[in-house]
């Protein structure tokens, strides 16, 4: 792994950790009175373990899956994350691994896992209601105005050099990409799925945990990551919970605080950072 890597991935994670801990304060004021008991929304114990432990056999099968068919088709391993995204590049990319990457995520991660549990719960119970849209418009606005600042201050103003016929595609192309790559991924794996069953399991901190943890695992396969040898295994796996853990951490505590997973989505997650820090990029990747 290069040391320029490193020194970004550790610049990110530092950011995203004091970032988080204004956000969760600001969170927490917002809700103090109205936070719903989402471990409710989840089954008993016994069948939100079995559930757990499914899933999350099922998330590590995917990883490996899109590790395999990535190398297989020539491109990166399918992860999380499209490479280049957050640290940018320089290994071209191309546009079919762009939308193969999307597809993957989308298929694998939202629509399958979505399927599968819809048969049996609803959509309040899978925290895709909203129980009070003034309270989470509110938590979004906050939130998504905060974070916009932080991160064009402190990770990149790249977007804001561009021109304005690559902000008129890019913007839209990038948004596009993530919420379907990323964004509706972790809606439904992580915040609509686990995140209500870990509740129910360890309570609403231990949700809060798992949850950053799950999140931060999902990214084992991004570009970056190396795992020729033991000691780059080790790095890369300590640079992965450093970089994901605490958004993980916010996006699961946003889900808690108002029972609505869409919250994460908008305020933390498919505008700020991924549209701001990364429409340079996807104007980079499709040559606008």
């Amino acid at each position: 792994m290069a040391q320029s890597y490193q020194i970004t991935l550790v610049e990110i994670g530092a950011s995203a950790g004091a970032e988080v801990v204004v956000l969760s304060l600001l969170v927490w004021a917002l809700t103090r009175r109205s936070a719903p008991d989402i471990a409710g929304r989840a089954p008993a114990a016994p069948t939100a373990r079995r559930e757990t432990i499914g899933v999350l056999a099922y998330g590590l099968a995917a990883q490996l899956l899109g590790a395999a068919i990535g190398i297989a088709l020539g491109w990166h391993p399918i992860s999380f994350h499209l490479a280049g995204t957050l640290i940018g590049g320089h290994e071209p990319i191309g546009i079919p691994e762009t939308l193969g990457w999307c597809a993957y995520n989308l298929t694998v991660y939202a629509v399958a896992p979505y399927l599968w549990f819809r048969r049996r719960y609803d959509r309040t119970a899978l925290c895709l209601r909203s129980s009070d849209r003034r309270r989470d418009l509110l938590v979004i606005g906050v939130v998504l105005v905060f974070s916009a600042v932080s991160q064009l201050v402190g990770l990149s103003a790249a977007i804001l050099a561009l021109d304005p016929r690559q902000l008129t595609l890019g913007i839209p192309l990038t948004f596009t990409l993530y919420l379907l790559g990323t964004g509706l991924p972790t809606l439904v794996f992580v915040q609509a799925i686990l995140v209500p069953r870990f509740a129910r399991l360890t309570g609403t901190s231990g949700a809060v945990l798992l949850g950053g943890l799950t999140y931060a695992a999902l990214h084992l396969g991004d570009a970056w990551a190396r795992f020729e040898t033991v000691g780059q295994a080790v790095t890369s796996i300590g640079l992965v919970l450093l970089v994901y853990t605490f958004p993980g951490m916010f996006k699961a505590f946003l889900t808690v605080r108002t029972g609505n997973a869409w919250v994460h989505l908008w305020a933390y997650h498919a505008i700020a950072p991924h549209t701001l820090i990364d429409t340079a990029w996807i104007v980079r990747v499709f040559r606008i």
